[in-house]
């Protein structure tokens, strides 16, 4: 009865899941049709808006703080003098770009020093952070003011911000000659918290965008420059803060969904089946954790959505400009995230094999494919290749290179050698580390930030998918198999391909992977359940009880989850009895 009890959300999720595939017709007598269309598309502009409103409020909301010190003080090799009008309890450190090491003296003088803080490191992991760095005790007790000395040992790291507190917790007045360091007191907060600081990998690509900003060579080079160079638009907005880092990719996030639609639409038709695959998508979890972090997988996505939505317009409709924004998104998804060649790869399956069935089924085909291979030449080559090496001008700016000098050629290439050593070299263990065929079964989320309340709750953030799409798209690869094999559905076999042009590849990679490299495939998750909502709905009269049925317990799952995508605080019991379905899922226990 226990066990009943503590699984009670799961055992009915798996049994609506079940309920949900009973209203799948017999595949071998289904039907697929165009669907219902409206004509004037005023339904289908509602339905996009709404879903999409809805969407983007809760994906910005909470989104980060959007106050950070703004200007920052290159410490290399130097020393600053803080003035301050009493003994500090604690210092408040905001940490710029660059790596080094600090040591803190405090004097009565300024002239005679003593030990603050002997050794502060700054590493890769602590850039654009609060830091709280406690006083000793014997300096808080004094009376008076003081002057404190922070010299940087070694490497060249760069501060935001030094606030210094009594034991009150109240800002001590404070002046430096190196005005960067005392001109935003204000924006100090009470403690670090990923509101007001980076987490996970944005201390890589929060920072790589600032410096393309900025003209410095960027540190993180083991990625194309164009997803940190679209991040850094978020930035110019809305200065470097967590919100504005954060902003580009939640709005891209925000613009997946009526591109999801769209796609849907141009795919089976009517209004019913994109509306209820898009809140589908809205209500996953990897895709609200993912686009709200600043990282590049967001970007990437995005792009291969664009690419392979158009590839189906050409396909479809044989429009040439199609094929074309097709190559377009594709060169702008490779200067973002390797990723993208991959799906790339998936395009160049689609392409030949569109030509070969035009070979097997007409005659004099081939001055039209000599034709179409000269187009695709440009557009998926030529063009991409250009927007490529483009995306490389922030690189050449810091090192103030011609774009088109053998210099800057030399560069491009270099670092291509480097990413593919990197990424194929890479030894390393992580305690949330997975393999391909644990994405596909929900095995192991990726924890990407926890931290404790002061009553005891719990605050998490897990990259993992939505179980009723994880689960609920993983059968409805199946109906695709089928459907492609034995009844030559174009459309189950173009979705089925891709999916496996994205999860392919990493089946042969030994390299250390994550959770969210399943990222694009949960794209094509969705397109599949959306092919399993039109065959019910062109084969079953009741079909939207099921569809819809399904589309709640997904949107119904995120909300019950919320909490642990948004590092809400929950009670440990509460999170540890509702939410951890599988012993593997680190929602509350922390396995390190």
């Amino acid at each position: 009865m226990s066990f009943v009890l503590d699984y009670a959300i799961p055992l009915a999720a798996a049994l609506l899941l079940f309920l949900f595939y009973t209203g799948l017709p017999a595949l071998h007598r289904c039907r697929l049709s165009a669907g219902p269309d409206s004509r004037d598309g005023r339904l289908d502009a509602l339905c996009v808006l709404l879903l999409t409103g809805i969407y983007a409020f809760t994906a910005f909301y909470d989104l980060g703080d959007r106050t950070a010190p703004q200007s920052f003080a290159p410490m290399e090799g130097s020393s600053a003098v803080i003035e301050l009008e009493e003994h500090p309890a604690e210092l408040m450190l905001y940490t710029g770009v660059g790596m080094g090491g600090f040591r803190i003296e405090i004097s009565e003088d300024g002239a005679s020093y003593e030990p603050f803080l002997e050794d502060f490191s700054q590493d890769h992991v602590a850039v654009l952070k609060w830091h709280s760095l406690p006083a000793p005790g014997l300096i808080a007790r004094r009376e008076g003011g003081c002057f404190v000395r922070i010299s940087c040992t070694y490497g060249d790291p760069w501060l935001g911000e030094a606030v210094f507190r009594d034991e009150a917790g109240q800002t001590i007045g404070a002046s430096c000659e190196t005005g960067a360091l005392c001109d935003e007191q204000e924006t100090a907060p009470e403690a670090y918290s990923l509101d007001n600081s980076t987490y996970f990998d944005e201390i890589y690509h929060a920072r790589t965008a600032w410096e393309h900003l900025h003209g410095v060579s960027p540190y993180e080079i083991s990625h194309p420059p164009l997803g940190k160079i679209l991040m850094g638009l978020g930035i110019r907005l809305f200065g470097m803060t967590p919100f504005g880092w954060r902003f580009t990719g939640t709005l891209f996030g925000v613009l997946m969904l009526p591109v999801t639609y769209f796609f849907l639409k141009k795919l089976f038709g009517g209004v019913a089946v994109p509306a209820l695959g898009t809140a589908v998508l809205a209500s996953d979890f990897m895709h609200f954790v993912q686009t709200r972090i600043a990282t590049i997988d967001t970007y990437g996505v995005f792009f291969i959505l664009l690419m392979y939505l158009f590839m189906y317009v050409w396909l479809s409709e044989d429009r040439l400009w199609a094929l074309a924004l097709s190559g377009i998104f594709f060169g702008l998804g490779a200067a973002c995230k390797w990723i993208c060649l991959y799906a790339g790869a998936g395009l160049g399956v689609l392409w030949l094999l569109h030509w070969l069935r035009r070979f097997i089924r007409e005659k004099s085909v081939f001055p039209a494919f000599v034709k179409n291979a000269a187009f695709c030449l440009i557009f998926f080559v030529a063009l991409p290749a250009g927007i490529y090496y483009l995306s490389y001008l922030p690189y050449g700016a810091a090192r103030q290179l011609r774009p088109f000098s053998r210099e800057y050629l030399e560069m491009v290439w270099s670092n291509q050698t480097y990413m593919f050593s990197y990424h194929s070299k890479l030894v390393a263990t992580h305690p949330y580390s997975s393999k391909w065929y644990e994405w596909m079964l929900n095995i192991r989320p990726i924890l990407y930030y926890m931290e404790n309340g002061a009553g005891g709750e719990r605050l998490r953030i897990s990259a993992f998918l939505n179980p009723a799409l994880c689960w609920g798209g993983l059968l409805a690869l199946f109906v695709l198999l089928y459907m492609a094999i034995f009844r030559r559905e174009r459309k189950a076999a173009f979705l089925l391909i891709g999916y496996l042009a994205q999860l392919l590849p990493w089946v042969f990679i030994d390299r250390l992977t994550f959770a969210y490299h399943y990222f694009p495939c949960a794209a094509f998750l969705v397109l599949a359940l959306g092919y399993v909502f039109a065959l019910m709905r062109d084969n079953r009269r009741e079909w939207l009880w099921y569809a819809g049925g399904f589309t709640a317990v997904s949107i119904g799952l995120f909300a019950l989850f919320y909490p642990e995508l948004s590092a809400n605080p929950i009670a440990p019991e509460t999170a540890d009895r509702f939410l951890r379905w599988l012993p593997t899922w680190p929602l509350v226990r922390i396995f390190l």
